[in-house]
């Protein structure tokens, strides 16, 4: 297993700075959030690496893992981001604030950047997600394909609480997961969702306690990786687009991945 290392622009900072640990063990990734001193908190430098992340993900990858060291998963934003003086060398809400409309923007589609990836095709994402997973914490956790949490776990979208909108890709995966009326009641009331009702309501694919959590993920994504890559990746696709296709367009779409497939597999046959 190797450690992997943050290159980019530079203006980029190292992967301890940006409070992650990032592993490529053969056909898994593992990327851990490494501040348990400070729940797991997040910044723009985490969203950035996170996104880079992505964009350097070796093409031999099928598993991504993301989890956090400590009693947390996310405890969400930093809370030094809500201050004048913000996060050292990052800046903060205020001085983002201060930008013009488009660079305002920029700044948040950056951030989304580092969440949009984990939905790829051609990868399946899995959130081990025990204690907290807070606002940006639980929208990390809705970017990944699945979700297995610890029976400790508290799901809360702190964000409108706050006076801000879940704005790091969080909310069509909660809509799609729970529907509309239960999406509202999270956000709107920033209530915390614990084990038994994210088990219930679709947030969660399997609920383990504590201790049992690394090896859940573990055997989970073994039993992932049993699958034909392309095969895997053509399927994810088709159920991607699913929701936006009617029954006909859908059945469709399957004729042209099937036929991609028959033939890829006895094209020479």
């Amino acid at each position: 297993m190797a450690e992997a290392t943050l290159g980019g622009s530079a203006d980029s900072v190292s992967f301890e700075e940006a409070g992650l640990r990032y592993e490529v063990d053969g056909e898994i990734a593992t990327i851990t959030l490494d501040r348990p001193d400070k729940r797991n908190a997040q910044t723009f430098a985490t969203w950035s690496a996170l996104a880079r992340i992505g964009d350097d993900l070796p093409e031999q990858v099928r598993i991504v893992v993301i989890q956090g060291e400590g009693p947390s998963f996310s405890a969400g934003i930093d809370l030094r981001m809500f201050t004048p003086e913000g996060v050292p060398g990052q800046g903060s809400f205020s001085s983002t604030a201060q930008l013009d409309e488009k660079s305002f923007e920029q700044v948040i589609e950056q951030a989304q950047q580092g969440f949009l990836w984990l939905r790829r095709p051609e990868i399946v994402s899995i959130a081990a997600v025990q204690g907290h997973a807070i606002g940006a914490g639980f929208q990390l956790a809705l970017a990944c394909d699945l979700r297995i949490v610890a029976d400790d776990v508290k799901f809360c979208m702190k964000e409108p609480a706050l006076g801000l909108v879940p704005d790091l890709t969080g909310t069509k995966p909660l809509v799609d997961l729970v529907g509309t009326a239960k999406a509202i009641d999270i956000c709107l009331t920033a209530r915390v969702v614990g084990a038994e009702e994210a088990f219930r309501i679709g947030l969660a694919e399997h609920v383990v306690n504590r201790g049992g959590l690394a090896q859940a993920v573990q055997e989970k994504a073994a039993e992932l990786l049993t699958t034909n890559r392309d095969a895997a990746t053509a399927t994810k696709r088709l159920l991607q687009g699913a929701r936006g296709r009617t029954l006909e367009e859908q059945a469709a779409a399957e004729r042209v991945e099937q036929k991609a497939r028959i033939k890829a597999l006895f094209a020479g046959s």
